[in-house]
C-alpha cells in the first residue's frame, strides 16, 4: 500500500513515517498542502494521511482539490480539534476517515488498512491460496502451519500479489505501491525480493514469473 503522509511538524511526520514503514507501507512524505497537491500529480496514492492545520494551503482547501480532481485515494484527516461539528466539517469535505490528535500509532494504521480495504472488492480477514495464509493485521504469513520469517517489504509484496487474485503484476506497479518515492526506478529492488520471498516461501514454487509481464502467484 502507498501511503503519502502530509503534516507539517517535521519531526511528528517522521516519527510516523518510521512506524508506517515498519508495517511494511510505503510512505512518502509532505510537509504543506503545495507539496501535498504537487505530489498526488504525480504519484498514485492508496492513502493520504492528511493533517487539517496546514499552513499555506489549508488541509481543507488540499482534499477538496483532490475531490474536484477526481482523485481516487481515500483521506484520513488528521486534527487536534476533537468537537463533534470539526469531524462532522472534516468529513463533509470529503475525507474518508477523521482522527483527533493525539492518537495512538495502532489505531492509525487500522483506520489506515480500513479505508483501504473499502477502495476494492471486499477481502476475507486472512488471504490464502493452497496452503499459504497471511494474516495482513497481524503481518504474519504461515505456509503448511508454520509460520514465515518475512520482512516488511516481502510481506507487502506477498499481499499485494494475493490480492491481485492471480493478476499478473509487473515490476513497475508492485515498485510503485509497495516502495516510495525515493527508490531507484532502474533499482533490481523487486527482482531481489521476489527472489527472497521465493527461497522463504519454499516448494512448491507460488509465485510464477510471466515472461515479459511480471509476476503472479
Amino acid at each position: 500500500m502507498r501511503v503519502l503522509l502530509v503534516e507539517d511538524h517535521r519531526e511528528l511526520a517522521e516519527t510516523i513515517a518510521t512506524v508506517l514503514r515498519r508495517e511494511g507501507l510505503a510512505v512518502d512524505v509532505a510537509f504543506d498542502g503545495r507539496q501535498a497537491l504537487a505530489q498526488t500529480g504525480v504519484y498514485d496514492y492508496d492513502v493520504i494521511v492528511l493533517d487539517r492545520d496546514l499552513p499555506g494551503v489549508h488541509g481543507d482547501q488540499v482534499c477538496r482539490t483532490l475531490i474536484d480532481q477526481g482523485s481516487q485515494s481515500k483521506v484520513l484527516m488528521l486534527t487536534a480539534a476533537d468537537a463533534l461539528e470539526d469531524r462532522v466539517e472534516g468529513l463533509g469535505l470529503g475525507a474518508d476517515d477523521y482522527l483527533t490528535k493525539p492518537f495512538a500509532f495502532a489505531e492509525l494504521i487500522a483506520r489506515i488498512r480500513a479505508i483501504n480495504r473499502r477502495s476494492g472488492p471486499p477481502l476475507p480477514p486472512v488471504l490464502a491460496r493452497g496452503d499459504l495464509r497471511l494474516d495482513p493485521a497481524l503481518r504474519v504469513a504461515t505456509r503448511r502451519g508454520h509460520r514465515l520469517a518475512l520482512s516488511p517489504k516481502e510481506l507487502a509484496v506477498l499481499e499485494y500479489l494475493l490480492t491481485a487474485h492471480g493478476r499478473v503484476v509487473s515490476a513497475e506497479e508492485l515498485l510503485g505501491r509497495v516502495w516510495d518515492q525515493a527508490i531507484d526506478p532502474f533499482t533490481t529492488t523487486v527482482k531481489v525480493t521476489i527472489r527472497r520471498l521465493r527461497a522463504k516461501l519454499g516448494d512448491p514454487p507460488l509465485i510464477e514469473t510471466v515472461r515479459e509481464g511480471g509476476y503472479r502467484i
